[in-house]
């Protein structure tokens, strides 16, 4: 049971767990919640959507229709293993369902056989619709298989949940299929995995100096903005030798420090890993959209190198 983080922060826990965020109009508030409470949350649902092309699919969920108003989830996931996120806060996509698996979601347990639908499943569950015509034969690629199980695992590490706490549609409401074409305990293996995987590195500690004499002051180091742009560009999509530079390293350190780049994935490399930490602080100087990409720009590097004690040129 959980109170659900902002919208900014949520794309920015996606991203921090490796997710390709598409952000879809005014998703940001685009929502249900003049029909009922959303949250506590409880839980992560999976579904598939019926439907074949990616942009008529996140229409689909985007708006709704006319009997069932969107927005039909919070993201979609496409087959290219992107996720469009199309709404935040209550949305039309779990419908009522058996309390009793509420209940075992709650206590991250496995969840008893669905016979009732009586639990308002829209209020407690984080929703995600994936495209796919669920007819047992559409295939899952393996990109957005991976999508499923970054996203459910980003949502669960952030509210300290267990992959118990991830359940398909079918298991929630009696009469569901979705989704149809892989079981939700082959998804939940891959996410206790990268659960298990990705624990954050502990903090490091700085000793205390030997001699209470003051040290010299250091000359703090200069990043190029242009270099460092570059390498950011190039390296994800690098097929051949990686673009290097150090300043990267510099980088990578202040986001290491600001709790953003786990310890292990400083390594010089601005690779999706560092992509992701970088557009996490641009979120958290509050830029948005197309403005949180990633890739550094003036403001943003002066403001990391303001804290975080290195100088930005041109």
């Amino acid at each position: 049971m959980a109170t659900a983080p902002s919208a900014s922060a949520f794309a920015g826990l996606l991203r921090a767990e490796g997710v390709t965020v598409v952000e879809v109009g005014d998703w940001e508030t685009h929502n249900r919640n003049s029909k009922g409470p959303w949250g506590p949350v409880n839980g992560v649902m999976i579904h598939h959507t019926v439907t074949k092309g990616s942009a008529t699919t996140v229409e689909l969920c985007r708006k709704g229709h006319s009997s069932l108003p969107g927005p039909l989830c919070h993201g979609v996931i496409t087959k290219d293993g992107r996720v469009h996120l199309v709404g935040y806060g209550r949305a039309n996509h779990a419908g009522l369902g058996d309390p009793d698996v509420l209940a075992a979601v709650i206590a991250e347990r496995a969840v008893p056989a669905d016979n009732e639908a009586t639990t308002d499943g829209n209020r407690h569950f984080y929703g995600f619709e994936c495209e796919n015509l669920g007819d047992g034969k559409d295939p899952w690629p393996e990109a957005q298989l991976e999508a499923i199980e970054k996203v459910a695992a980003a949502i669960c590490r952030h509210h300290g949940w267990s992959e118990r706490s991830v359940i398909g549609h079918l298991e929630w409401q009696p009469g569901k299929i979705d989704p149809r074409g892989f079981t939700m305990d082959s998804m939940r293996a891959r996410i206790a995995d990268r659960l298990a995987e990705q624990k954050p590195d502990p903090k490091p500690t700085t000793p205390k100096p030997a001699a209470p004499k003051p040290l010299p002051k250091p000359t703090k180091p200069v990043v190029d903005l242009s270099r460092l742009v570059a390498a950011a560009k190039a390296n994800p999509a690098s097929k051949g030798t990686p673009v290097t530079y150090s300043g990267v390293r510099t980088v990578e350190a202040a986001l290491v420090d600001a709790g953003l780049l786990a310890k292990k994935y400083s390594d010089g490399h601005f690779g999706t890993s560092t992509i992701a930490a970088y557009a996490a602080w641009q979120k958290r100087c509050g830029y948005t959209g197309k403005a949180a990409d990633g890739i550094p720009g003036r403001t943003s590097l002066e403001r990391l190198g303001d804290k975080y004690g290195f100088k930005v040129v041109a």
